[in-house]
Formats: C-alpha cells, structure tokens, sequence
C-alpha cells in the first residue's frame, strides 16, 4: 500500500473533499442541541454552588490563620480614674492652641494604635503604658486647674508640654521596641550561622 507521495500531491485538487448536501445545516442543529444542554439551568446553580463552597472554606481557613497570628491583648491605661469634668480646654482659650493640643492628641492616637504587644516586649510595654498613666492623669489635673483658677501661660504651657512628653514617651516606646527586635534578630541570625 505504498504510495508516492509527489504522484498524490499532483493529483490533489485545491477545492479539497466536497461536503455532502445539508451537512452545514445537520452541523449547525448539532451545535444548538448541544449549547441548550449546556445551558441547563441546573448546570448554573451548580457552578454558584461551588463558588460559594470555595469561599467558605477559603474564609474558614482565613479565620484559622488570623486566631493562630492573633497577639495577646494590650492593656491601655485607663484614663477614667480621674473624674474630669472639662467645662474650659485648650481651644476655648485660642483657636492655634486647639490646633496644638489636636496636632498632639492625634499624634498620641497614631502611635498607640502602632504598638503591637507580644510576650517578649509585654514587661517594657506595661512600664511605658503606667508611666503614661500618670501623664494622663496630670493632663487631667491640669485641665481641672485651669477649670478652677482660669487660663495662665503656665498652666497653658504645662498642658502642652504634657502632651509633648506623652508623644515624645511614645516615641521612645517605639525605639526601645525596634532595639529589642533587632537584639532579637541578630540573636537568631547567629544561632543560625
């Protein structure tokens, strides 16, 4: 059954195989039987049934690894002790001091919600925390001071520099914590090598 293939090549007709009558037609019913199989609407529900399995799971297994990562909780100071009842603050006195305490106040804010307590850095982060404490509470006094006797520049000034202290403290915090991660780091980089 050997046959030259240059003898086939002269003898192919450009036109190719002619295809039968209807058989474009036959070939395009096929097609439309088989696109309403596929469009069963069962078929549909399935596919949105299997997404919704996937994200499930997705987000339970997402919650598993957030509660293994999860950080002991941080204990604030509590700054309720002190019962202040602030009827005159900082920008009564001028709209440029409710800036100043705002500007601080803010920046107070940032840098606590910054702090991440784990087990090694709790002790140094309970130290800072009391010491802030105490700064809250004279914030307080002060407040109630200036309540009581009226605005005086020292009085003013006392109040911002508390608030420069506690930012400055918080500050300090966030430096004596990157001290301690690299300690740490490089403790481990050498029982490594």
């Amino acid at each position: 059954m050997a046959q030259d293939i240059r003898k086939m090549l002269k003898e192919h007709r450009a036109g190719g195989p002619k295809l039968s009558e209807g058989h474009e037609a036959r070939f395009e019913d096929k097609l439309k039987t088989l696109e309403i199989k596929r469009s069963n609407p069962s078929f549909f529900w399935l596919k949105i049934a299997a997404v919704g399995i996937l994200l499930l799971s997705l987000g339970y297994f997402g919650m598993q690894q957030l509660a293994k990562n999860e950080t002991p909780e941080m204990q604030v100071a509590d700054t309720n002790d002190v019962k202040e009842t602030p009827q005159f603050t900082l920008g009564d006195i001028s709209p440029d001091l409710k800036k100043v305490e705002d500007f601080y106040l803010t920046g107070i804010n940032v840098q606590l919600a910054s702090l991440q307590i784990t087990e090694e850095n709790k002790d140094l982060m309970d130290g800072y925390m009391s010491r802030m404490d105490e700064l809250n509470k004279e914030y307080a006094s002060l407040n109630n001071e200036m309540n009581n006797v009226g605005p005086s520049e020292a009085t003013v000034t006392a109040l911002i520099d508390n608030l420069k202290l506690r930012l400055e403290l918080l500050f300090k915090l966030k430096n004596k914590l990157k001290e301690l991660k690299n300690i740490e780091n490089e403790e481990f980089t050498s029982i490594q090598s």
